[in-house]
Order: structure tokens, then C-alpha cells, then sequence
């Protein structure tokens, strides 16, 4: 690859803000963004696991900070930011990843799984991204949003009425944010993972029947590996696209292409 090629996904010098970093998709990120150049700020609940991935990025001889984070609470939100505003440190680039899901028939959905779902989702989300333009705007900072979206952002999915509300929410909120924050230099995508076995989907995995069906449904014949997402990831928050916002970037097999 010619220098000139490397650069045009070369994230040296940027900060990337990372939300529920912990494991799966957001850790996988994370660390992807590191191998790329960028110093990671890894967000979530508990610190638990978040140091472990820490460790995995500073001895990419990368910066790593660790902190809390509720995106369902704008308070923990806030007080990130203002910890953040505090170390003079500056993300330039968002990945919304924190997510969760609660599979339940739409008849039994209660107030409080709705508002679980909703609130970390697409509500958590939008929050985030706001105090993430902010402090850009603050700092004179361009800036590049990733947004966690799924196929339930094109699809209906039976049994995640809320999740498929969130996510479908999600990439509309990509949009409209992108037209509006375009003009301040502030770009916003959405990368849309197909099948990726985690924590979070592992019991549908578990289901030999299940999984037999799905792998029928997939173009390229296999399920996602977790570095599938990373390159996919490193093109939408570095200069390679620069001329590129308010998109979903599917990374989903031929799923939606075959439907």
C-alpha cells in the first residue's frame, strides 16, 4: 500500500469516544480504531472489562481513559463531558455502540422494558452525539459519527417491537443529524451489522435449528466475524470518507441485498 493510500484511513491524532466498550461489538471497535492510530476513551457501566481492553490498547503504544457511562442517563452523560472538557480532552470521533435488546412478544412489552430499550438506544444515542458536537463545535474540531445501527433499522423483526423502534429511530436520527450538522463539519454515519454472534445475541446461536435457517438466508454463506465490522468502521471515521454522511453502511453478508 503507498503512503498516500495508508493515510486515507490513518486516524493518528485523532480521539475516539467509544460507549459500551466493555465487549463484543464495542470492544472489537475500539481496539480496531487503535490498530488505526487513534487514542481511545472506553465508556460503559462498569470498569470492570474496560480495563482489560485498555490494557490491549496502550500496549499498541496507544492512549487509553476509562470511564463511566449510563447513556440512559443524561446526568452520566453531562458528567462524562464535563470530566472530558476538565483533562482538555477533545474526542473527534463518536461511536455509539451501546445498545441492549430484551426479546419479548410485543403483547407483553411493558412501560419499563420499552423505555429500557428506547432510552439506551436511540435516546442515549442522540444525547451522546449532542454533547459530542458540542464539545467539538467548543474545541473548533471537526468530528465523524458512528452510529450502531442493525437490520432492524430496515427490517421488522418479530418479538423486538422496542429494539426494532430504537434502531429504526436510530438511523433517521443519523440522517437528519448529518443534514443538519454537515455545514459545521460534523459528519454522521450508521454502520449496520448483519448476524455477529455476542453476548447480547448468544442464545439465538445456541439454537442449532436457528442457525441452520439463517445460514440459508445469507448470501455469502457464513455468519459475521466481529473483524468484519473493524475496516468497515476505520473507512467511515477517517479521511477516506470525507465526502461521505448521513449513510448506513450495512456490513451484513448480502442479507438485505437478497430480501
Amino acid at each position: 500500500m503507498t503512503s498516500k493510500a495508508a493515510a486515507r484511513f490513518d486516524l493518528t491524532g485523532q480521539i475516539a469516544l467509544v460507549t459500551g466498550a466493555s465487549r463484543g461489538i464495542g470492544a472489537a471497535l475500539a481496539l480496531g480504531l487503535a490498530e488505526a492510530g487513534a487514542d481511545v476513551i472506553l465508556a460503559a457501566r462498569s470498569h470492570g472489562a474496560l480495563d482489560e481492553v485498555a490494557a490491549q490498547i496502550r500496549a499498541l503504544g496507544r492512549k487509553a481513559w476509562v470511564e463511566s457511562l449510563d447513556v440512559a442517563d443524561i446526568a452520566s452523560i453531562d458528567a462524562l463531558f464535563a470530566r472530558l472538557a476538565t483533562a482538555s480532552v477533545t474526542p473527534t470521533i463518536l461511536v455509539n455502540n451501546a445498545g441492549t435488546e430484551e426479546v419479548t412478544p410485543s403483547l407483553d412489552v411493558t412501560e419499563a422494558i420499552w423505555d429500557r430499550i428506547v432510552d439506551t438506544n436511540l435516546k442515549g444515542a442522540f444525547f451522546v452525539a449532542r454533547a459530542f458536537a458540542a464539545a467539538c463545535l467548543a474545541a473548533d474540531h471537526r468530528g465523524s459519527i458512528v452510529n450502531l445501527c442493525s437490520l432492524s433499522s430496515e427490517v421488522g423483526i418479530p418479538t423486538a417491537a422496542p429494539y426494532t423502534s430504537s434502531k429504526s429511530g436510530l438511523a433517521g436520527m443519523t440522517r437528519a443529524l448529518a443534514a443538519e450538522w454537515a455545514p459545521r463539519g460534523i459528519r454522521v454515519n450508521g454502520l449496520g451489522p448483519g448476524y455477529f454472534e455476542t453476548e447480547m445475541t448468544a442464545s439465538f446461536y445456541a439454537d442449532a435449528a436457528w442457525r441452520a435457517a439463517m445460514l440459508q438466508k445469507l448470501p455469502l454463506g457464513r455468519f459475521g466475524e466481529l473483524d468484519d465490522l473493524v475496516g468497515a468502521a476505520i473507512y467511515l471515521c477517517a479521511p477516506a470518507s470525507a465526502y461521505v454522511t448521513g449513510q448506513v453502511l450495512y456490513v451484513d453478508g448480502g442479507y438485505l441485498a437478497s430480501i
